[in-house]
């Protein structure tokens, strides 16, 4: 998504947070963002960070959204740990201060809140990432990043509503 937006696609998205941790807590238990911070799981940190970005200093988001997944993905830090949040912030030329002071003052925790339980009552959101078009909702799994091709033919299956599950049993590669 990321790539098509910076190759100028016409494309009319909203990123939302959405929080795996939160996912996993068992009906009736306290939600992760009502937890001490020691005790909200390993994405919320990171979230509340690239809500705060996203929010208030946009024109970083992109770069920052990018490192943080590289960081996971490719580099297996451990992005609940805010020293790397902090680096992956400054990587990509972000005020780590003012982020920290956004992140401080709770409102990304709240956004992450509101976002998560929204698409999940809405649309039955349960992982990422899951594109959200009109009232159709569509959990996707991408085999290799930076395909506008692949989006733009996953958008194109997403009006297909009698297709609800496809899923290779193997993976050639």
């Amino acid at each position: 998504m990321v790539t098509a937006l910076k190759d100028g696609s016409d494309l009319d998205v909203a990123f939302l947070a959405f929080s795996l941790d939160q996912a996993h807590v068992a009906e009736g238990e306290t939600p992760v963002w009502e937890r001490p911070d020691a005790e909200r799981g390993s994405g919320v940190l990171s979230l509340t960070w690239g809500v705060a970005i996203r929010d208030a200093f946009p024109e970083r988001f992109f770069d920052f959204h990018v490192a943080m997944f590289a960081a996971r993905f490719d580099d297996g830090r451990k992005i609940g740990d805010e020293d790397v949040v902090r680096d992956v912030a400054a990587t990509v030329g972000l005020d780590v201060a003012a982020v920290a002071a956004e992140v401080a003052g709770g409102q990304p925790l709240k956004t992450l809140a509101a976002e998560h339980t929204d698409t999940v009552e809405r649309y039955g959101v349960f992982g990422v990432p899951t594109i959200i078009a009109g009232d159709d909702a569509v959990f996707v799994r991408f085999m290799e990043r930076d395909r506008v091709d692949d989006l733009e033919r996953a958008l194109e299956l997403l009006s297909w509503s009698r297709l609800n599950e496809w899923k290779h049993t193997r993976v050639p590669r």
